[in-house]
C-alpha cells in the first residue's frame, strides 16, 4: 500500500487568471467546493492517509480551507515556498515528508476519475523508481513508451515519435530526490530523463475514467456544463437563500440571491454579495 500523497498547489495559476487573483488554483470552487477536494477524495479512496501540499500564492487561503490541517481525520502538511521551486524543487522541498516511503504525486489543476489503485498496483509490481500515469490519447502526446518503460519525454533523448500524454499524476520512490538539487527552482523533467536513461521510469496507461486539465477559464466553464456535481458538491449551495422572485437558469449558485435577480449561464462563487435586481449573464462572479 502507498499511504502518502503530494498535491502540487504552489503555482500562480496564470492561465486561470483572473480567478486565481482571489484563490490559489486548487481552491477555486467547483460546484461550490474547492477543486482540491475531489483530488483528496480520490486519493483517500485509494488508501492514501497522509497528505502534503506545497503553497506559495495566497497562503492564508490554505489555512482558511484547512484550519485543522486535516482531511477526513488524516494529516495535511503544508510546505510553503517563499520563492517558487517548480515541480522538481517542490518535490525536493518535501524530502522530510517522504521519510523513505513512496509518494503519489498529483498536479493541483487536474481533475480525474482515473483508477489510482491500478497505478499503485502497477508501481509496486514493477519495482521501478518512478511510474507515470499516462493516457494513450490527448492533446499533448509528448511521452515515448517502449513496453513497460517511458524512454523519452518531449523528444529530449531521441527523435522517436511520442505516443502518450502525461496526466500529471505519478508515483515515485524517495530515491528520485538524489537527482534533484536542493533549494533550486527546477522542473522534475530532468530527473525523469535521468531515470529514463537508466530504465527506471515506468509507464502505466490509464485510459479508463475521465481526465480534465482545469488550467484555463474556458476549461473551468466547460466542466460546469459537461459534468455533474460529485458527492459533497451542488449546483446551488445548501446555505444559499434564493429569493422567490429571483430567476436562475443554467447556473451554479454559491451565494444568496436577492429579489428580482436574473442569473443565466453563470457561476456565482460562495460568499458573494449580490445586489437586488442584478442581471448576470455568462459571467463568473468571485466576490
Amino acid at each position: 500500500m502507498i499511504k502518502k500523497a503530494f498535491i502540487l498547489g504552489a503555482g500562480l495559476g496564470t492561465r486561470l487568471q483572473p480567478l486565481t487573483h482571489f484563490l490559489p488554483k486548487p481552491l477555486v470552487p467547483l460546484f461550490n467546493r474547492p477543486m482540491i477536494m475531489r483530488t483528496l477524495e480520490q486519493c483517500y479512496a485509494a488508501g492514501i492517509r497522509e497528505f502534503a501540499i506545497n503553497t506559495h500564492h495566497l497562503p492564508d487561503a490554505w489555512e482558511k480551507a484547512f484550519p485543522d490541517q486535516q482531511f477526513r481525520g488524516c494529516p495535511v502538511h503544508f510546505f510553503h515556498e517563499e520563492k517558487l521551486l517548480e515541480t522538481g524543487g517542490g518535490l525536493k522541498n518535501i524530502e522530510t515528508f517522504f521519510a523513505g516511503e513512496p509518494v503519489l504525486v498529483y498536479n493541483g489543476d487536474i481533475l480525474s476519475t482515473l483508477p489510482l489503485q491500478q497505478l499503485i498496483d502497477h508501481h509496486l509490481a514493477a519495482g521501478l523508481t518512478t511510474t507515470l500515469a499516462l493516457r494513450s490519447n490527448g492533446p499533448i502526446q509528448n511521452i515515448t513508451v517502449e513496453g513497460p518503460l517511458v524512454t523519452d519525454l518531449r523528444n529530449q533523448l531521441s527523435e522517436e515519435k511520442s505516443s502518450h500524454q502525461f496526466t500529471g499524476i505519478y508515483i515515485t520512490e524517495a530515491k528520485i530526490l538524489d537527482l534533484i538539487p536542493a533549494g533550486e527552482k527546477i522542473s522534475v523533467i530532468p530527473a525523469f530523463l535521468e531515470l529514463a536513461k537508466k530504465s527506471q521510469l515506468g509507464a502505466c496507461c490509464l485510459d479508463d475514467g475521465d481526465w480534465f486539465d482545469i488550467g484555463t477559464v474556458d476549461a473551468y466553464r466547460e466542466i460546469h456544463t459537461t459534468s455533474q456535481p460529485a458527492d459533497g458538491e451542488s449546483r446551488i449551495h445548501p446555505e444559499a437563500d434564493i429569493h422567490p422572485t429571483a430567476e436562475i437558469c443554467n447556473s451554479i449558485i454559491g451565494s444568496s440571491v436577492p429579489a428580482d435577480c436574473k442569473i443565466t449561464d453563470s457561476i456565482i462563487w460562495p460568499d458573494c454579495q449580490l445586489e437586488k435586481g442584478a442581471t448576470i449573464t455568462s459571467s463568473i462572479i468571485t466576490q
